[in-house]
C-alpha cells in the first residue's frame, strides 16, 4: 500500500531516504557534527537539497554512553522539530525516540513518524502515536533494553524470529489505532543481532517484505559493514551502498542514511533498474 507521512505520499514503488540528524554529542558516526544548532539545522538543509524524502531527528545516542534524561532529549529534538517544520513545510520528520512523553512534545511540534528502535520499550508510544494521527516504525532488538548491546545471541531461524516481532508489534500499534498506511516495519541490522545476523537479513529481506508491511533498513556505517570488510566507521561506504542495493531489489522502501547524495544515486540506478523510474538523459543511439 501507499505509505503516508503527513502531507505526504509515497507510492509503492518510491524509494525514500530517511537522513540521518544526530543532535548528540557522541554519536558513533559524526561525533557531534549536527550536534550545535546551526550544524543540525544545516545538516537537515543539505539533506533536503540531497533528495532525503524524511529527516530522523534523534538527540539520544543508540549504543552506551552518558545519561540522558528526559529533559535533556527534549532540549535537544523538541525546538528543532519546531524550526525544521517552518523551514521546511512539507518535509516527512521523524524524531528517532523510544519515550512516549518526548514522541508527545515533537508530534505538538509538528513530526510526523517516531522512529521507536528499541522495539516498544514505552508500552504507551504505540498510543500516543495513535492519538496524533502520526506513523510508527516497529523494530526489532531481540529484547534488549534502550541503550544496550547484544552479547552471544542466538536464533534459530532470525528471519523468523524478526517477522515475528516486527509483526506483533504493527498488529499492536493498528489496534491502538495506529493507520495501516502509516506503519513501518525494520529489521533493525545489529541492534540485537551479530553480524551473521545481519547479513542473513539483508540476504533474506524479501521475505520481511512478504508481510505487508513498508520495510525501513538503517544501515548506514553499521557495525556489520564494518566487520565483514574489516574496516573503520569513515570507510565504509562502498559496503553501505552494496547492502543498500540488495536491499532495495529486494524491496525496502526507506533507507536511513548518513550520507544522502550517493543513497539517493544508488536508489534511483535501482528504481531504473527495476522500471520504475526512466532515465534522467537517455541519449545513447538515439542521436
Amino acid at each position: 500500500m501507499p505509505l503516508r507521512l503527513g502531507t505526504r505520499v509515497f507510492a509503492d514503488t518510491e524509494l525514500v531516504v530517511m537522513a540521518i540528524v544526530n543532535r548528540t554529542p557522541d554519536s558513533f558516526y559524526d561525533r557531534g557534527a549536527s550536534f550545535a544548532w546551526r550544524d543540525a539545522l544545516g545538516t537537515v538543509d543539505r539533506a533536503v537539497e540531497d533528495g532525503a524524502g524524511i529527516v530522523d531527528i534523534g538527540g539520544v545516542k543508540a549504543g552506551y554512553g552518558s545519561e540522558v534524561s528526559v529533559d535533556e532529549e527534549r532540549r535537544r529534538v523538541v525546538d528543532l522539530v519546531l524550526a525544521v517544520r517552518d523551514r521546511h513545510p512539507a518535509l516527512v520528520i521523524s524524531v528517532d525516540t523510544w519515550r512516549s512523553e518526548i514522541a508527545d512534545e515533537v508530534l505538538q511540534a509538528g513530526a510526523d513518524l517516531i522512529n521507536d528502535t528499541w522495539a516498544g520499550a514505552d508500552d504507551q508510544l504505540r498510543d500516543v502515536v495513535a492519538q496524533h494521527d502520526a506513523g510508527i516504525v516497529c523494530s526489532h532488538t531481540g529484547g534488549l533494553l534502550p541503550r544496550t548491546d547484544p552479547h552471544r545471541v542466538r536464533y534459530d531461524d532470525v528471519l523468523a524470529e524478526v517477522a515475528r516481532g516486527v509483526g506483533e508489534l504493527a498488529r499492536r500499534a493498528a489496534a491502538a489505532g495506529v493507520r495501516p498506511d502509516a506503519i513501518i516495519v525494520d529489521p533493525t541490522h545489529d541492534f540485537g543481532k551479530n553480524t551473521w545476523h545481519s547479513l542473513e537479513l539483508t540476504r533474506r529481506l524479501d521475505e520481511l517484505v512478504a508481510l505487508g508491511y513498508p520495510v525501513l533498513v538503517a544501515l548506514s556505517s553499521k557495525d556489520f559493514v564494518g566487520e565483514t570488510l574489516d574496516l573503520p566507521v569513515d570507510a565504509r561506504l562502498p559496503g553501505t551502498l552494496a547492502a543498500t542495493a540488495v536491499s532495495a531489489w529486494h524491496g525496502a522502501r526507506v533507507f536511513r542514511a548518513h550520507q544522502v547524495l550517493e543513497t539517493r544515486q544508488v536508489l534511483d540506478m535501482i528504481s531504473s533498474i527495476r522500471g520504475d523510474r526512466p532515465p534522467a538523459v537517455a541519449r545513447r543511439g538515439l542521436a
